[in-house]
C-alpha cells in the first residue's frame, strides 16, 4: 500500500506562522509536524509516500531530501495552480494506482491503526472508504452517517444541533481502489469532500465508513496547534518528545520539554505543559503556564505567558503579559525588550 499526503494548502487560519513555513513543517515539540503522521506509516508498514506539494514546496524537499532518514522513500508532486483535494490526487494518480492507495490530510494527527482501515475496506469491497472520528462538538465539522454494516448513506456539513444524528467526522484519511481516480476530473480544482464522495455516493458506489479508534486532532488552527503540544506533552497521545526536546530539570510539577541550546534564568516558574525551542531563552523569575515558544526567542524577566504561542525569534520583554490565545508573528517584540 503506497499513501499519498495532501500539502499543499497555505494554512491560512494558522497565520501568522504559515507565512514563513508550511502548516505540516511547523514544530510540534521540536519536530515537523509531517515526522509524526511519517511514523503512522512506518508503524504500519507503509515505506512509501507522495508529497503533494504547491504552497513553499520547495521547503518539503530541503526538509526530508528523499526521505531515506526516515525510513521511508518519498516522491514529490508539484501542482501548478492549486487544486483542491480532489485536484492534487488526480495529479498523483500515476504514482499511486497500482493498488489500494491511502490518501492522508497534511494538517491531522492520527493513532489509527491503518492495518485494521485496510482489512474493513476489503471486508466491504468498497470503492473507496472514509475514515471517521467521534468529536464532541459534531456542529464544527462535516458529519459522515453510516448505516449497522458500515457503509456511508450521508454527508451533512455542519449540521446545527437539532440536525445532529451522529457525531462521526470525516478524520482526514482515506483508501482508494484504482478505478476511483477515474471519477476525479484533471487539471481543474476539484474536492473530494463536496465533489468526489458526494457524487460517487448518488451514483450508488460503495463507500466505507470506518470508525477509528484512538487519537485524532486536526492542527488547522492555532488553538489546536497549541493543544497538539499539550496533549503530547501530557500523555494523550501514543507519540513521545523527539530528540529535540528534552525534559527540563528543574521544571517541578509541570511538563516542560527543551530544545537544545535553550537557557533558563533561576526562579523561572512553569506549570501546565510547555514547549521550548532550540535556543530560547527564559528570564529570571518569567512565569509560564501551557504555551509553545518556537525557536530562538527570548522571555524577558518577570514576564508571563499563558495558553499561547511565541514565534520564533521573538522578544518578550521584562514583566510583559501574554494572555490565552495569543498568536505572536516570528521576529516580534513586545515590551521592554532591551536588556534581552
Amino acid at each position: 500500500m503506497k499513501a499519498a499526503i495532501l500539502i499543499g494548502g497555505q494554512g491560512t487560519r494558522l497565520r501568522p506562522f504559515t507565512l514563513e513555513s508550511p502548516k505540516p513543517l511547523l514544530p510540534v515539540l521540536n519536530r515537523p509536524f509531517l515526522e509524526y503522521q511519517f511514523q503512522v506509516l512506518r508503524t504500519h508498514g507503509v515505506r512509501e509516500a507522495v508529497l503533494c506539494v504547491s504552497y513553499l514546496a520547495t521547503a518539503f524537499r530541503r526538509a526530508f531530501g528523499d526521505g531515506r532518514r526516515l525510513g521511508l522513500r518519498l516522491r514529490y508532486v508539484s501542482e501548478p495552480m492549486p487544486l483542491g483535494t480532489g485536484g492534487a490526487v488526480k495529479n498523483a494518480e500515476p504514482l499511486l494506482r497500482d493498488g489500494p492507495a491511502l490518501i492522508l490530510n497534511g494538517d491531522v494527527l492520527n493513532a489509527f491503526d491503518l492495518r485494521e482501515f485496510l482489512r474493513f475496506h476489503r471486508a466491504r469491497r468498497a470503492e473507496l472508504s472514509i475514515a471517521l472520528s467521534r468529536v464532541k462538538d459534531p456542529t464544527q465539522y462535516g458529519l459522515v452517517l453510516t448505516d449497522e454494516k458500515g457503509y456511508v448513506k450521508r454527508f451533512l456539513e455542519k449540521p446545527s444541533w437539532d440536525e445532529v444524528e451522529s457525531n462521526t467526522i470525516n478524520a482526514g484519511a482515506y483508501l482508494f481502489e484504482p478505478p476511483v481516480f477515474g471519477h476525479i476530473p484533471a487539471g481543474k480544482t476539484y474536492s473530494l469532500e463536496r465533489g468526489l464522495f458526494p457524487e460517487r455516493l448518488a451514483a450508488g458506489a460503495k463507500l466505507g465508513g470506518w470508525v477509528a479508534p484512538g487519537y485524532w486532532i486536526d492542527i488547522g488552527t492555532v488553538e489546536k496547534y497549541l493543544q497538539v503540544h499539550l496533549d503530547v506533552l501530557e500523555g494523550r497521545t501514543p507519540f513521545k518528545p523527539g530528540d529535540g526536546a528534552r525534559p527540563l530539570k528543574g521544571a517541578v510539577g509541570a511538563r516542560v520539554a527543551a530544545g537544545p541550546g535553550t537557557k533558563v534564568a533561576p526562579f523561572a516558574r512553569f506549570s501546565g505543559a510547555v514547549s521550548l525551542g532550540r535556543g530560547v531563552r527564559v528570564g529570571r523569575g518569567a512565569q509560564l503556564s501551557d504555551c509553545v515558544v518556537l525557536d530562538g526567542a527570548a522571555i524577558g524577566d518577570g514576564a508571563r505567558l499563558e495558553r499561547c504561542v511565541v514565534g520564533a525569534r521573538a522578544k518578550i520583554g521584562t514583566h510583559a503579559v501574554l494572555g490565552p490565545g495569543t498568536a505572536l508573528a516570528g521576529g516580534s517584540r513586545v515590551g521592554d525588550y532591551s536588556q534581552l
